[in-house]
Order: C-alpha cells, then sequence, then structure tokens
C-alpha cells in the first residue's frame, strides 16, 4: 500500500466488500484517469436529477495542478459535476499534459508547468486552481495562483505548519481572491446528519470522541517520506483527519492538547517523520477527545461520538465511501455521491455565488488545522499540555 490515497481506496474495498482489485505500483497508486471505485453512474445520474439546478448559471472554471492519482479521482468525479469543469491543466510532467489534455479535452493554451503557470493571469478560460501537490509545495504555489488573480482551492494539510497558512491567507485576501481547502468531508451526507443530529440536541452534552487514523504506508521512498516534501510523517496525511473530525463533530474548538509518540521502525521513521502519535484535545464544553494516527496499522478509520443523551458512530468515517455511519437510533441510510462531485459543485457555489457552508472550508479553518498540528507536535516534544487559542 503506497499511500493515504491507497489505504482510504482498499478501506472502502474491505469496508463493502468488492473483490480486492490490483493497483500499480508505486507512491502514486493509481494511474491517471484510472477510477476502479467510480460511483455507479446511474447512482449520481439520478441523484443529480433530483436536485434543483440552473443549467445557464455559470460554470467555476478550474485548473488542475499535479496530475497524480489523487488529481485523477478528482478529474474523473467531475464529469459529474454540474457547476465546475476542468478547463486548464499544471503538471511537471509533459507526457501527462498530453494524456490528460486529450482524455479531458483541454486546449493547449490552457496547459502549463510548474515553471510558466503564473501566465495563468492572462487567461479568461481558467477561474481557479485546484492545487494537489505535496505538502511542502503548497505555500508557494498558492501565493502565485492568488498573484495571478485565481481564486485558489488547497489539499489538506493547507501547508506543513501555521506560520506558512497565514501567509497564504494573507496573500489570498491581498489579491481579493478566495482560498479552500480540500475538506470533502464539510459536505458528505452522513457527516452533515450527525452534525445536524448534534445541533438539534439529539445527543445531548457532547462527552467524549475518539478518532482513529492510520494505515500502513508501504513504499518508503514515496513523497509522504520526505520530510521536506511532506513535512512531517503519519500526522500530516491521514491524522490531520481526526483533528478535523474532533472539531466538527464535536462542535467547538479544542483548547489544550497532550500528545505521545512512538516509533517502531526508527530507521524508516527518521526524525521528523512520525509513525505513531496519540494525541487528547480539550474543549470548552468539557468534552474530550483521544486520537490515533499511525503509519504503522491498517484498518483504522473510525469515528466515535459520545454524549449524555446518545452517540453517533462512522466506520468507514473518512474513506471515498460508502461511508457507513449510525446512531442510537439506528443506521444513516443516504445514497452514496463521490465526495469529490460533491465539493467541486458546493465549491463552485461558495466562489461563484457566496454560497455559507455549513462546516467551512476556507483558509482560516486550515489554519486551525496547521495550529493544532503545530501544538501536537510541540507536546510531543516537550511532554507538556500545550494550550490552544484558536
Amino acid at each position: 500500500m503506497g499511500s493515504r490515497r491507497d489505504f482510504l481506496q482498499n478501506l472502502t474495498i474491505s469496508a463493502i466488500g468488492i473483490p480486492f482489485l490490483n493497483l500499480k505500483d508505486g507512491s502514486s497508486g493509481l494511474t491517471p484517469g484510472e477510477n476502479p471505485l467510480a460511483n455507479n453512474p446511474e447512482e449520481n445520474e439520478a441523484a443529480a436529477k433530483s436536485d434543483d439546478y440552473d443549467p445557464h448559471a455559470p460554470v467555476l472554471r478550474v485548473a488542475l495542478m499535479g496530475l497524480g492519482s489523487y488529481a485523477s479521482r478528482v478529474a474523473d468525479a467531475m464529469q459529474q459535476c454540474k457547476k465546475a469543469k476542468i478547463t486548464g491543466l499544471i503538471s511537471g510532467t509533459p507526457s501527462k499534459i498530453q494524456e490528460w489534455k486529450k482524455k479531458y479535452s483541454v486546449p493547449d493554451k490552457n496547459c502549463y508547468n510548474y515553471e510558466n503557470f503564473d501566465q495563468l493571469k492572462n487567461n479568461p478560460d481558467i477561474d481557479a486552481v485546484y492545487v494537489i501537490t505535496p505538502n511542502a509545495l503548497h505555500k508557494e504555489q498558492v501565493i502565485r495562483v492568488a498573484a495571478a488573480g485565481k481564486h485558489a482551492i488547497c489539499e489538506k494539510p493547507m501547508a506543513i505548519n501555521a506560520k506558512e497558512g497565514e501567509e497564504m491567507i494573507a496573500a489570498c485576501k491581498k489579491a481579493n481572491v478566495k482560498l479552500l481547502v480540500g475538506y470533502r468531508m464539510h459536505f458528505e451526507a452522513n457527516t452533515l446528519e450527525i452534525i445536524r443530529l448534534r445541533n438539534a440536541g439529539e445527543f445531548g452534552k457532547p462527552l467524549f470522541f475518539q478518532g482513529l487514523s492510520g494505515f500502513k504506508i508501504g513504499n518508503p521512498n514515496q513523497w509522504r517520506m520526505k520530510k521536506e516534501l511532506s513535512g512531517g510523517g503519519a500526522m500530516m496525511d491521514i491524522g490531520i483527519y481526526s483533528i478535523n473530525g474532533a472539531r466538527y463533530m464535536i462542535g467547538e474548538e479544542p483548547i489544550w492538547v497532550t500528545a505521545q509518540e512512538t516509533k517502531t521502525d526508527p530507521a524508516m521513521f527518521t526524525e521528523g517523520l512520525d509513525e505513531t502519535i496519540i494525541f487528547q484535545l480539550g474543549f470548552p464544553g468539557g468534552a474530550v477527545a483521544s486520537c490515533l494516527s499511525t503509519y504503522s496499522m491498517n484498518y483504522l478509520d473510525r469515528f466515535f461520538l459520545n454524549g449524555d443523551k446518545g452517540f453517533a458512530e462512522m466506520n468507514p468515517s473518512t474513506g471515498y465511501g460508502p461511508i457507513k455511519a449510525r446512531t442510537n437510533k439506528g443506521e444513516l441510510n443516504f445514497t452514496h455521491i463521490t465526495h469529490q462531485t460533491t465539493q467541486m459543485d458546493e465549491m463552485a457555489a461558495i466562489i461563484l455565488e457566496g454560497k455559507k457552508p455549513i462546516v467551512p472550508v476556507d483558509g482560516e479553518e486550515g489554519l486551525k488545522d496547521l495550529k493544532i498540528i503545530d501544538a501536537i507536535y510541540a507536546a510531543v516534544k516537550s511532554g507538556n499540555k500545550i494550550p490552544l487559542a484558536l
């Protein structure tokens, strides 16, 4: 298993009983365009027909930056979008540009590399750029996108630390463009229903949250195992799901964090690459969260929220779907729609229509997670409880 992308995919396979699908070797997982877990088109079509939308409404024209396995998933999902479409490509690999421009009918004039994509400022065919590159590249690339006058959608984590995140937010504000972060779960139906139920008091006072996020990393040569590109280990890749999940499941911002790190393979997980971190978060209402982030254990994708009147459980909780969720009153049964399809349509509505999402996906939301990650690393190093002010 080469990456979080592969982990989420394989977890979905095991969860819904689909036979094992052979993955290509290497850290990128699937080759561009491959999507063996694409949703049933009839399901997506039926869901689309049930929505009210104006076929003449403006469409967000998006350039994808970084044409790896996750970009392939986003691109495939966007074929079902009603409010967003691919109109540009940015890659450092000429062969990928050639392949993708044919597949997605992107003209040569809308294709760029990492050296010349600043020329986007002169291209009216592109409204926004989705940055899907290694974590350490996000800051510079988003700032350049903003300087070109284009909206930025950035994969999570938004940057490798809070200082970088603040610089990205400032650059986008200066350029008067939006900065959104790829929190696809903020638009997922089961997740939103649990948030609705919590807000309605169905679970009573939130008391405890558990978030388990982990898998065995596999290929030690991939970019996620290079600190200069990833910014860290499991926490910067899979652990952010439990951090973010604790916040939206409990519905408050944490005020302190403690954390402990363990390593079983220090040769593979060198200085600055965390293998396993257990961390705890405290919330102003009295709730506590206990979470696990790891690159050394498989089958960990579970959220559990306990209140004094009920509970909610998601397992899998953040995989590519279908998400399985239940409460003390029974299972939730929402039609599965590809997460990235919903995400890109909703983000188009945010950018073009000023729509306000139920759970934020802006740069400030991404910055909060980065501040928590910084504090987790500080708690690991010092052994102290670290106060948080988000």
